[in-house]
């Protein structure tokens, strides 16, 4: 399988991407804008969600896809937005 180069420049088509393309979402991880968390952030492993149209569920909750701060695959980073 060739290298994962993403197109987005928005989370949710990465994620997409990362999904339909078959690659192991297990060496996803995404941080989260979370309020009340040690630095308001919280690293959530791409196996662990379900993805919608506006938002992902983890663990029953629906977040938008705007709290998404970065996006790394295999350690390496796919997608960061400013933050702090």
């Amino acid at each position: 399988m060739s290298e994962f180069e993403p197109e987005g420049r928005h989370p949710k088509p990465i994620l997409n991407e990362i999904k339909w393309r078959g690659l192991n979402m297990e060496k996803c991880k995404i941080d989260v804008l979370h309020r009340g968390a040690t630095d308001d952030r919280i690293t959530i492993r791409g196996s662990e969600i379900s993805l919608g149209r506006s938002f992902f569920t983890f663990g029953g909750t629906m977040i938008p896809y705007h709290r998404i701060l970065r996006i790394r695959y295999d350690g390496r980073t796919v997608f960061s937005r400013a933050w702090r």
